[in-house]
């Protein structure tokens, strides 16, 4: 069986930072792609120790855009 999370990557001083966003899981990596696989062993590992009850459900579509606000200096 197998289950679908949302993951964001945020570049951040020369590391990619790989954030599971249902499970707060997070992992980094040099390279996107090590994040992306560091962060499903983090995990798989999450999965291992704490179960696979009461899971939260991805919702389905996920949408980033921009967001201006302004801020008063």
């Amino acid at each position: 069986m197998s289950r679908r999370f949302t993951a964001v990557i945020i570049k951040e001083e020369g590391w990619y930072v790989a954030h599971c966003v249902e499970l707060g899981v997070v992992s980094q990596g040099k390279t996107i792609e090590e994040a992306q696989a560091n962060l499903k062993e983090a995990v798989e590992l999450y999965l291992e120790s704490f179960g696979t009850e009461d899971l939260p459900q991805n919702t389905g579509e996920v949408v980033f855009y921009p967001l201006e606000v302004a801020v008063n200096a």
